[in-house]
């Protein structure tokens, strides 16, 4: 028997508020700035890329190219879609 597996996708599971800051805080406590961007991404993906383009203003097909795969996006670019997402940046000293 030939076992199916199916993709996953980090989008589904960030149906809340909650969700979305738990996972950004375990990303950004590895450090990866990658996998920030990706997270990012993530989150732009369960919200809705057309919204998060229109909030922006940003092209969906650039905010496409932002989250792809070996991107290195503008740090003004994760911040305009930070800031449409709802989202800011809070820096505390260790």
């Amino acid at each position: 028997m030939e076992t199916q597996l199916t993709p996953f996708d980090m989008t589904q599971y960030l149906d809340s508020e909650e969700a979305i800051a738990e996972y950004l805080t375990q990303v950004l406590e590895e450090g990866d700035t990658d996998e920030l961007i990706r997270a990012i991404g993530h989150i732009a993906k369960a919200r809705g890329m057309s919204q998060i383009a229109q909030k922006s203003g940003l092209g969906r097909e650039s905010l496409y190219k932002t989250f792809a795969p070996g991107s290195k996006p503008r740090f003004d670019t994760i911040a305009k879609v930070v800031k449409s997402l709802g989202l800011h940046f809070h820096i505390t000293k260790l």
